[in-house]
């Protein structure tokens, strides 16, 4: 069962019993999301871009996606964006979080309506935008597409330890294209040890309130 609770800047996220875990910062959900991936990752991932292709671990409640959206939008840049995603959250449930304050409501409409053939396959949001929910787990993703960037969003190593293994991170960063930027909320020496074996160059980054760091890795 998911509760709706609200983080210290306002913005509501969900704790899962079953993990045991909320699914964003309790510092701050909307405040991690913009701070982590749009800031850290996106927009710098972008940069001169015309099209930019994301991979997501942890769909969740889709903050990272409308987020990624509304930018993409605002900046002329066309989004393909596939989040895997083993426990999808109801329309319901994604109406109640509240997101919808946060971006146009041209955004928030088209997320909503296409949400649930998004979990079936490939569907194109508008002209800028395709989005895929594959209804799976990472150890079982398959795919011969890279991407531009990736949104390393799982729970936490202490309640999802399975999703921080050398293995599952060596597979992840399989999907990056050469120059590809890897970014994610947390940094621990292990984590690093596993991207760089990876061929990857490491920054560390401040964290979003409440983490000190936050990695954000480059393919060579």
């Amino acid at each position: 069962m998911n509760i709706i609770t609200q983080t210290a800047d306002g913005s509501n996220t969900l704790y899962n019993e079953t993990i045991g875990e909320h699914y964003h910062s309790k510092h701050g959900a909307l405040q991690e999301s913009n701070h982590v991936f749009i800031d850290a990752g996106l927009k710098f991932a972008s940069t001169g871009k015309s099209e930019i292709s994301i991979f997501e671990v942890g769909f969740g409640t889709g903050l990272n996606f409308i987020l990624s959206l509304e930018y993409c939008v605002q900046n002329n840049i066309k989004l393909n964006y596939t989040s895997l995603e083993a426990f999808p959250l109801t329309i319901d449930v994604l109406n109640q979080t509240g997101y919808s304050a946060y971006v146009s409501a041209d955004t928030w409409n088209s997320f909503i309506t296409n949400y649930e053939d998004s979990l079936k396959g490939i569907k194109a949001l508008s002209p800028l935008c395709q989005l895929q929910i594959p209804h799976t787990t990472l150890a079982e993703f398959k795919t011969e597409k890279t991407f531009d960037l990736v949104y390393y969003d799982a729970f936490s190593v202490q309640h999802q330890p399975e999703m921080w293994s050398d293995e599952i991170i060596a597979q992840t960063c399989t999907l990056l294209k050469p120059g590809g930027t890897f970014v994610t909320y947390a940094i621990t020496g292990k984590l690093k040890r596993a991207v760089k074996a990876c061929n990857f160059t490491i920054e560390k980054l401040p964290g979003a309130p409440g983490k000190r760091e936050m990695l954000r890795a480059l393919k060579m």
